[in-house]
């Protein structure tokens, strides 16, 4: 059967030759008049003709609006979440056994609420100690005063009999013995008065020593009941009825959620648009909406990531928002001008650069051209960009079937993100 394929071959090999080799003699054959051939290179066709004007040229229709720019707030979007404004774990001061009820995590409490209580052990006998210490030593401090007052008047009144024994041998009315009696007698009235101001230190000091006992005992008993810091909700519980609790043994966690925190990292690039008191907005993952104000700008970048920390404060007077919530951040930052236009104007370029296509003058009317533009925000309305002339003929139909230079036919039409 071999024989039978090669002549098949044959057969349409000599077909395919007469109608590409001898296409007009088998078209005479056939009865068929052949179609006058187009010439390249400028000669004349069928199609064309050569005395038509030269400035008459195809136009590709499009529609087009006319955009001007508009001067809008821009926003530093951030991704952050939610933190709580205080979170404290209150600890032990003093050894003990807790012999308060413990109260279970998720409880409201109040500034200055009980949260633990500790044995106070023998600290109740201590305080009786250094408090009658306290009193035995002021009932010690008048004596000592008194003596002072004493030992003063003995030094007055042997300084003036000193004085009279001066005046006296100077007239020759008292004997050297007499002045040295005297003078002894004022030494040694001194003498008294250095030992009874002594004695009256040593009896402050006492007094001193005690009160101070005594205030360090009151002290290591106030210790014995932990209170929260502040109004709160309970994280965890708090120490259970009988744990021994050291110093520094944690007795709750207490965070404070209203007002809450929005925590955001800012990129260098973008922390000078970013001022303390700056409204902003952010959502939630859950959806809820939330406003509020910058309240600290970190001065300080993050070693690793060079990024800002930001804190944002908004209200949570129902405590829906809970700590560590993810949330997208947007602080408003000062306004700039920009385009509203349709995202189906949006358009690339050979490149991939993100822009519009816009009618620009030509030589000979309208023609297409790309501009590429910064993309801002997107909203109901439409898309913001930035990055154009202050007015501009924005293609808005059409635009992904012309070029740059391609010459244009324009319909305008009042679209609703025109300004």
């Amino acid at each position: 059967m071999k024989w039978f394929s090669f002549v098949i071959a044959a057969i349409v090999a000599g077909i395919v030759y007469m109608l590409i080799m001898e296409r007009e003699a088998v078209f005479r054959f056939a009865g068929i008049e052949p179609a006058a051939e187009t010439v390249i290179d400028g000669a004349e066709t069928p199609e064309t003709d050569a005395d038509t004007p030269k400035d008459e040229v195809r136009r590709v229709s499009v529609v087009v609006t006319t955009s001007r720019a508009q001067v809008i707030d821009s926003a530093v979007v951030l991704r952050g979440r939610t933190e709580a404004v205080r979170q404290v774990t209150v600890m032990a001061e003093t050894t003990g056994a807790v012999t308060s009820e413990p109260l279970r995590k998720g409880a409201m409490v109040e500034a200055g609420q009980l949260l633990c209580e500790i044995d106070i052990g023998t600290l109740a006998a201590q305080l009786s100690e250094t408090r009658a210490r306290l009193a035995s030593a002021r009932a010690g401090l008048p004596v000592s005063e008194a003596r002072v007052t004493e030992a003063e008047a003995l030094l007055t009144e042997a300084e003036i009999n000193n004085r009279a024994a001066t005046k006296l041998i100077e007239g020759g009315y008292a004997s050297e013995s007499r002045v040295a009696s005297t003078r002894a007698s004022v030494s040694s009235a001194k003498a008294n008065v250095e030992s009874a101001r002594s004695g009256l230190e040593a009896a402050t000091s006492i007094v001193e020593a005690a009160a101070a006992a005594v205030a360090l005992t009151e002290k290591e008993m106030e210790r014995t009941t932990i209170e929260a810091p502040f109004a709160g909700l309970l994280e965890t519980d708090t120490a259970e009825l009988g744990t021994l609790l050291s110093a520094g043994a944690p007795c709750a966690t207490v965070i404070q959620l209203d007002p809450m925190k929005l925590v955001g990292f800012v990129p260098e690039t973008q922390v000078e648009k970013v001022e303390p008191g700056a409204q902003a907005r952010a959502r939630l993952v859950s959806g809820t909406e939330l406003t509020g104000a910058v309240t600290f700008l970190s001065r300080s970048a993050d070693p690793l990531t060079r990024t800002f920390r930001v804190e944002i404060e908004v209200p949570n007077p129902g405590l829906l928002i809970r700590d560590g919530q993810t949330a997208d951040i947007a602080i408003a930052a000062s306004g700039e001008p920009a385009h509203l236009l349709p995202a189906s104007a949006l358009t690339l370029d050979d490149h991939g650069t993100l822009g519009i296509r816009h009618a620009a003058e030509g030589e000979t009317g309208p023609e297409a051209a790309f501009l590429p533009v910064l993309f801002l925000r997107d909203t109901p309305e439409g898309i913001y960009v930035a990055g154009l002339p202050d007015e501009v003929e924005v293609i808005v139909v059409g635009q992904e079937y012309v070029t740059d230079g391609v010459p244009l036919e324009l319909t305008y039409r009042a679209d609703e993100v025109s300004q």
